[in-house]
């Protein structure tokens, strides 16, 4: 193990799944290895001040994202940070937390690619993007149900934010070794497929092995192809939302056998806490595809501590 953390950004629009995904990562690293930061605590200006003056949270003037890239430069060399807090339900800030980082940091957040100063920090770099009709599902459902908005409220800030988004949140795409896209088979927004957008950025498992190594019922659901985004070569990994345990189990015993230290933190067993998402209407539910999309995040970040 490295002295200094290793540090993972998960850079996606809101309500695209980023912490939903930071969550089982975290399981699988140990919660006490893991300390996650959110770059929304770096806005500016509060909610009402955001409003006065007309700038949206993903604006980049709407964020101090010189403190921002200056507490992960911190960070990266093991150095304590007093952090600001954003609180989202009174839409104002909390008194600021000193940070020290664990073994592993995990900062997710709008615009954590914005910046060259920013990107260097980052040992493993994720973007999230789903379907834009997916987001909204998800951010309508989240604020209603946790923010207290209105769905004519959501409606309007989304329509609201669609510049920025566009201008300022989707092309950081461009920096992520791996781009996370779960997609619905159906119109049932909580059962859904994985596409892993795998760049040669970072070395990647050998996939055409472990699928090779593989029983022949688990690779329908676990697929590997070649593919072009924006211009290069990348490998394409898709998992179908009817994968089942034994298979997730099986990718996972894999994985373990090709890198012995994530024995240490992840469990042939499964953990329960792994691929957990929230249905429709607040139940908690099971996602295979998000299980193994978390284990390859956090196979990605211990293998950054022997480089």
């Amino acid at each position: 193990m490295t002295h200094r953390p290793i540090i993972l950004g998960i850079v996606g629009d809101s309500a695209a799944g980023k912490t939903t995904l930071t969550r089982g990562i975290a399981q699988v690293l140990g919660p006490e290895n893991v300390t996650v930061i959110c770059t929304d605590d770096y806005h500016r200006y509060d909610r009402q001040q955001r409003a006065e003056i007309g700038l949206t949270a993903l604006h980049p003037d709407c964020n101090y994202l010189d403190i921002m890239q200056q507490h992960q430069t911190l960070l990266r060399t093991g150095q304590p940070i007093l952090k600001p807090i954003y609180n989202h339900h009174t839409g104002a800030f909390d008194p600021p937390e000193y940070i020290n980082p664990g073994k592993f940091v995990i900062i997710e957040g709008l615009l954590g690619y914005s910046t060259r100063g920013c990107r260097d920090c980052y040992d493993v770099k994720v973007y999230l993007a789903p379907p834009e009709t997916l987001r909204y599902q998800w951010k309508i459902k989240r604020d209603t149900m946790k923010r207290g908005y209105s769905e004519a409220q959501v409606l309007a800030e989304l329509e609201k934010r669609e510049p920025d988004s566009e201008q300022y949140i989707r092309p950081q795409r461009q920096w992520a070794d791996v781009i996370v896209s779960f997609y619905p088979t159906t119109d049932d927004a909580s059962n859904l497929n994985v596409r892993l957008t795998l760049r040669p950025t970072i070395p990647h498992p050998d996939f055409t092995e472990i699928l090779n190594q593989g029983s022949e019922s688990f690779k329908p659901s676990v697929r590997l192809g070649l593919d072009r985004d924006m211009g290069k070569p990348v490998d394409l990994l898709e998992v179908d939302s009817h994968a089942t345990l034994a298979q997730v189990q099986e990718l996972e015993m894999i994985l373990c056998n090709e890198m012995p230290h994530l024995r240490n933190f992840c469990t042939l067993n499964g953990n329960p806490e792994i691929g957990q998402l929230v249905g429709t209407t607040g139940e908690i539910l099971q996602s295979y595809p998000l299980a193994l999309t978390q284990l390859l995040i956090a196979y990605h970040m211990i293998r950054a501590t022997n480089p």
